[in-house]
């Protein structure tokens, strides 16, 4: 009979003493901890005194029920409004990934401010017991939601830099940034240590070896907040910090985002609790629970965990918020409803779209006694006892609007150490560094896209989408590259194919992986698969020119071809927005000597094969292509021979989030033409038609040139075109905002029911498509939700796109693919 720890307590309902069970969790014996076996920390008592006791004992004396539970409570800005805070009396608001001011993720830094100080000015009108909300953002790389902020390296860059100062003295500078917008707190340090670099959070770990982890939360969090004084709030300009996620968000099962750690409790201890000890100590504010789970059970609802441990032994005294709508996970809950994260020990709840039910829910609990009073007490505690360090209750905030901070220079040239402390140097066969006065060639689309070098969690969650515009105190790498070799005397001509009508001394390729966050990053292999950067190489190889690739990527990848290609080939990872720093350390004197050497060492193991198994140094049958540590510079070069071509993968993976994207069918998926006759894939063929007529396909012009399918139905009976493939499980996609997104023209209206499917549950297109002015392309967005709320089996999905109708209609689609902007969307009526 399997163990298990029951964490059962009986409360007193608060209507009229009854007695009432309150939801608690049961905890397999496989998932539960025992706080004998961790080790010691404990927040500085500085985080509190009598003082601020009996402030805030005398506050939650004056609250009401109401307001107490409205402090568990954190809503995001794209679905709650100031006004909204005048009748629901909320602790929190955040600003999560593409939620910007009014809906607006490129608005201004005074936007910013006006938003906060709008939902502030809101929030003190209630009436009632006042609490100060404390507003929180993703500050993970710089104060990346903001325009015109510095973008800094992401984490997996500064690990390779192997620079405890360095990271506390871009934790000031973030802090600062926050700041002057009105934001008192930050979603930050991660201190997640990825163990799989398929995991598409792997770029904000430090590190694979918890070393650094260690050695960089301490300077993370009081870059951020400062040492905690006795009886004084945190200094003007810095803000709250919360450690995340808690814990082992970077050990999942084949890396895959918010899954599940399949180890031992020795295994969390070693590797996965990292610096959670060392911020600890240090004093941050907050802790974040983590999504994924331990051996099947998640860590919101696993009280050993977030009380027995983390108060325990872990001796941490703020508070935990849980992550978005985590809680809708749990067994027995949704994201409206779900005691049993409180019980378990979330103090605050991230309830971004789903706050107004979850708070209704959550006093009815505190009043029936599932919720006991005694817990909702010590979660506002907590809260309020770090409101008061923050300085929310302070009347001044000295930085707000000073917006000469952002990007000031002295940031910039943070960032910019920053930039050339983590680069890594795989392998120079006496290329670098690059003489000033050559003529240098420049090429790869990501050369001139600050965009692509600053990764996810930039602007918008996914980082898609940016231009130059919009980083107006950004350099580029081609910029940065440009003005290095200007000065030295030389010329630079950016080319994005490589092509040129003078021979160059040397080529810099920049290119890698495009912006990607959370889940959306996910992969099944390391293969790095688009083809044109490997041309160019090649090309320029064959006629003689030197080069160099410049590698932008959120982790090691399977690149082996491209190294054999180039004569000196550097990880850059995602630098952020001074690209000046990778020209610090390319571009040299006008003798050949460098102006900076390479610092960097890996801090993930560079794979030998694209396979993408665990491999990770100090484990059993360790063999990678580059060691962790690994990093050459110009004062101890190394010669690196041919390397192996063969990937170990088929080149067919498996995608869950393109489609038809640039008028292509994007592998593993395809178009299928279905009527009564039965059946047609068309394949290459450009155009093609049903077994018996009832629909047909040809491309169109959308975007470019043949980007979009025509589809024309005959009206002669029930007929449908779907994209088909191999089955995969969208139902963490269908958490939060994620939508299947498309755009679209209606060429001829429909004459009958429209209807439209995705894992078996189905929405009417009907309305859609026959108000839509014809000739017209357009752009749908349908959340996920809406087909699980039809019923539709999200873990096995095998046809992502089903249209289907019994009428005539012409519509034609490109570019479907899941969108997960957080943009507002119902489902169609």
């Amino acid at each position: 009979m399997r163990a298990t720890v029951s964490l059962m307590v009986l409360a007193l309902a608060v209507s009229g003493g009854a007695p009432a069970l309150a939801q608690t969790a049961t905890v397999p014996e496989a998932s539960r901890a025992h706080p004998e076996r961790w080790p010691h920390a404990a927040t500085p008592a500085a985080i509190s005194d009598a003082r601020t006791e009996a402030f805030v004992s005398e506050l939650m004396a004056r609250m009401t029920l109401e307001e107490k539970v409205g402090q568990l409570i954190q809503a995001d800005i794209s679905s709650i409004t100031p006004d909204d805070l005048k009748t629901y009396p909320l602790g929190s608001i955040l600003a999560g990934g593409s939620s910007g001011p009014w809906g607006d993720d490129k608005a201004p830094p005074q936007k910013w401010l006006d938003l906060a100080r709008a939902f502030r000015a809101a929030n003190e009108s209630r009436g009632g017991t006042v609490i100060p909300l404390i507003y929180g953002i993703d500050a993970v790389h710089g104060h990346n939601n903001v325009p015109g902020a510095t973008i800094f390296p992401h984490n997996i860059g500064l690990g390779a830099a192997r620079d405890p100062d360095l990271i506390r003295r871009i934790g000031e500078a973030t802090a600062l940034e926050v700041a002057v917008t009105g934001a008192e707190w930050t979603f930050g340090p991660t201190l997640a240590v990825p163990r799989d670099d398929r995991w598409g959070r792997s770029y904000e770990g430090y590190a694979e070896d918890p070393e650094v982890q260690r050695s960089y939360a301490g300077p993370m969090t009081l870059g951020l907040q400062g040492e905690l004084q006795p009886g004084r709030p945190l200094a003007p300009g810095h803000i709250a910090g919360s450690a995340k996620h808690f814990l082992a968000d970077g050990g999942t099962f084949e890396g895959e985002d918010q899954g599940d750690f399949r180890g031992t409790e020795q295994e969390l201890i070693d590797v996965h609790l990292g610096g959670y000890v060392q911020a600890i100590d240090a004093g941050v504010l907050s802790i974040m629970a983590s999504f994924s789970g331990w051996n099947g059970y998640k860590h919101s609802g696993n009280p050993t965990l977030l009380t027995d441990v983390l108060r325990g032994p872990l001796g941490f005294k703020g508070f935990v918020v849980s992550d978005w709508n985590a809680h809708g996970q749990l067994p027995g809950c949704t994201n409206e409803s779900c005691a049993l994260a409180v019980n378990a020990g979330i103090d605050m709840l991230m309830a971004p779209d789903s706050w107004k039910p979850l708070y209704a829910s959550t006093l009815a609990q505190a009043r029936s006694g599932e919720i006991p009073m005694a817990r909702v007490d010590e979660a506002v505690r907590r809260i309020l006892v770090a409101k008061v360090k923050t300085g929310l209750f302070e009347p001044a905030r000295p930085m707000e609007g000073r917006f000469e901070e952002l990007a000031s220079p002295a940031h910039r040239a943070l960032a910019r150490e920053a930039v050339r402390k983590s680069l890594v140097l795989l392998k120079n066969d006496g290329v670098l560094p690059v003489r000033a006065n050559a003529r240098v060639l420049v090429a790869g689309t990501a050369a001139d896209d600050i965009g692509q070098a600053s990764g996810g969690w930039t602007l918008s969650w996914q980082g898609t989408g940016n231009t130059n515009a919009d980083f107006p105190q950004g350099q580029s790498i081609w910029s940065g590259i440009e003005e290095a070799v200007k000065a030295g005397g030389g010329t630079a001509t950016l080319s994005a194919d490589g092509s040129f009508t003078q021979k160059p001394d040397v080529a810099i390729v920049v290119f890698g992986e495009t912006p990607y966050a959370e889940f959306q990053g996910d992969v099944d292999n390391l293969d790095y698969v688009p083809t044109a950067p490997l041309e160019t190489l090649k090309r320029l190889k064959a006629a003689g020119i030197p080069t160099v690739s410049v590698f932008l990527s959120g982790r090691p990848m399977w690149t082996n071809p491209e190294i054999n290609a180039s004569d000196a080939f550097v990880a850059a990872w995602l630098p952020g927005t001074e690209g000046g720093g990778i020209a610090d350390v390319l571009v040299g004197r006008a003798d050949g000597k460098p102006r900076h050497d390479f610092h960097g060492k890996l801090s993930f193991s560079w794979p030998k094969d694209a396979t993408g198994t665990p491999l990770n140094h100090g484990q059993p049958g360790y063999d990678p292509q580059f060691a962790y540590g690994y990093g050459l510079t110009y004062a101890a070069p190394a010669r690196v021979g041919m390397l192996s071509e063969e990937s170990g993968v088929s080149a067919q993976a498996t995608n869950l989030d393109r489609y038809f994207v640039d008028g292509r069918f994007v592998s593993p998926w395809s178009l299928l033409l279905n009527d009564a006759g039965g059946q047609t894939r068309p394949g290459t063929a450009k155009t093609t038609t049903s077994p018996r007529a009832g629909v047909a396909s040809r491309p169109v012009d959308d975007l470019a040139q043949e980007s979009g399918q025509q589809f024309a139905f005959a009206g002669t009976g029930p007929a449908s075109v779907e994209i088909w493939g191999t089955p995969v499980d969208l139902t963490r996609q269908a958490n939060g905002a994620v939508a299947l997104g498309f755009r679209y023209r209606v060429d001829v209206a429909p004459s009958a029911p429209v209807a439209f499917k995705l894992g078996g549950g189905a929405v009417d297109l009907t309305g859609l498509l026959r108000s839509a002015p014809v000739g017209q392309w357009r752009e749908a967005r349908i959340p996920l939700t809406c087909f699980r709320t039809d019923g539709g089996d999200l873990s096995r999905v095998e046809v992502p796109f089903h249209m289907a109708t019994s009428g005539a209609m012409t519509v034609s689609v490109s570019e479907i693919k899941l969108d997960a902007s957080q943009t507002e969307t119902r489902c169609p009526a």
